[in-house]
């Protein structure tokens, strides 16, 4: 019977880490994935780029954290952005720095860090076993002693003297995620903070969001507003669908969104297209753009102020014909083209599945595990690491680098202790 010092559960960003920290310390590791090959969350990250990790400090990493981001503290400083990519370059991943912080593979392909996951797991000497699905933990006399697996047709027990679930949570449940660890974790006496989708894209009411479809803004602000009241906002760039909204903005904010719904509350998107311009300002734009231009149809005036394919929505919606002249727009008629253009708003109806989240919201309750450790506070034993856990944190790299952290520091602690 083949025993191991640490039974990793998981091959994916958290379980990869673990597993080769722990065999890099010396530990004889095991990792188990029950899909056919690891890492394939990781290979879909980042439009298949992955956004590895983000230039921000801790302090600004814990501020897009929720719900309890002060557990990270212990993780982020153990291991953190710098020694990611230090370990992605040894194996062979170059970097390079984006927007907003963000950093991805020079060859901006995700492929290239999983391969380098896998190097570093197997030049440590960890074994990887794919294709073996974890049934449950085995306790014997009240004592955490291995796994149960399927294996190749067959049921056996893998024994070891630890063991890390990294199994990730529910967000695309067609690269193996599929809440296993959660079970483990509820059946072992850990309690679960609900789970919902988070960064998901969200659906709206009506014909106007598809009518835009593909139509991408930048340097836009939306605002969240439930019960007729504003409760969150976010600027940056945004994406119109065929069932409503997406790109970085709406994720972020989807968070909220996703949590008010569940609540039966009324929940309104209102985008601000010129969040430049004050009204006063903006007012001042339009009356000077509408002189200047007298005698043109307010259709090509329109070119100057908005996307081409939003000029046929404003003119609908404020019930101006295309070619009407320019100095026949009355003062009313600018201004509901300045309410408009501050105010486009969506009746949220609801959000996308799992099947299109980029993570899960909640996971198992931190006031379970030892932030210092990863270690389970209720089974000896038992760690922790990645997005099983109840944290989540916005879009630009700050997930995976939640997931890298918390099992860096599961793996040193499972092999000190």
């Amino acid at each position: 019977m083949e025993k191991f010092d640490i039974i990793v559960i998981g091959g994916g960003a958290s379980g990869l880490i673990a597993a080769g920290r722990a065999a890099e310390l010396g530990a004889k590791v095991i990792l188990l994935e029950k899909m056919e090959r690891v890492g394939r969350k990781l290979l879909i990250t980042g439009k298949g780029r992955c956004n590895i990790t983000n230039t921000d400090t801790i302090s600004d990493f814990l501020k897009k954290t929720k719900p309890n981001p002060k557990f990270l503290k212990p993780a982020f400083s153990n291991f953190f952005s710098k020694d990611i990519i230090s370990l992605l370059e040894k194996f062979g991943v170059e970097t390079k720095e984006e927007r907003g912080g963000r950093i991805f593979p020079t060859s901006d392909s995700a492929a290239k860090v999983v391969e380098a996951l896998i190097k570093y797991v197997e030049t440590n000497g960890a074994k990887i076993i794919t294709n073996c699905r974890v049934k449950n933990l085995i306790f014997e006399n009240e004592e955490l002693t291995g796994v149960k697996v399927s294996h190749n047709e067959k049921t056996k027990n893998i024994f070891a003297k630890k063991i890390i679930i990294a199994t990730g949570g529910l967000s695309y449940p067609a690269t193996g995620c599929t809440g296993d660890g959660y079970r483990f974790a509820e059946k072992s006496g850990h309690n679960i903070i609900k789970t919902q989708p988070a960064l998901v894209p969200i659906e709206t009411e009506g014909k106007l969001a598809s009518d835009l479809q593909g139509l991408s803004l930048k340097n836009v602000k939306a605002m969240v507003w439930v019960n007729n009241k504003k409760i969150s906002e976010d600027f940056g760039e945004m994406l119109f669908t065929h069932y409503g909204l997406s790109g970085p903005i709406i994720l972020t904010l989807s968070r909220l969104v996703v949590k008010e719904l569940d609540k039966k509350n009324k929940v309104e998107i209102s985008i601000d297209l010129k969040p430049a311009l004050d009204d006063q300002k903006l007012d001042k734009r339009l009356q000077r753009d509408l002189n200047e231009n007298g005698k043109k149809q307010i259709v090509n005036v329109f070119k100057q102020w908005l996307p081409s394919k939003l000029i046929p929505i404003f003119l609908k919606e404020l019930n101006i014909t295309a070619n009407k002249e320019s100095h026949q727009i009355t003062a009313k008629e600018r201004t509901k083209i300045r309410l408009l253009m501050k105010n486009l708003r969506f009746n949220v109806s609801g959000y996308r599945s799992y099947k299109e989240a980029i993570i899960t919201a909640g996971g198992i309750d931190t006031t379970h595990i030892n932030k210092k450790t990863m270690a389970s506070k209720i089974v000896e034993n038992l760690y922790f690491a990645g997005e099983v856990i109840d944290l989540d944190a916005e879009t630009g790299g700050y997930n995976l680098q939640i997931a890298f952290s918390t099992a860096y520091l599961s793996a040193e602690s499972a092999v000190k202790k």
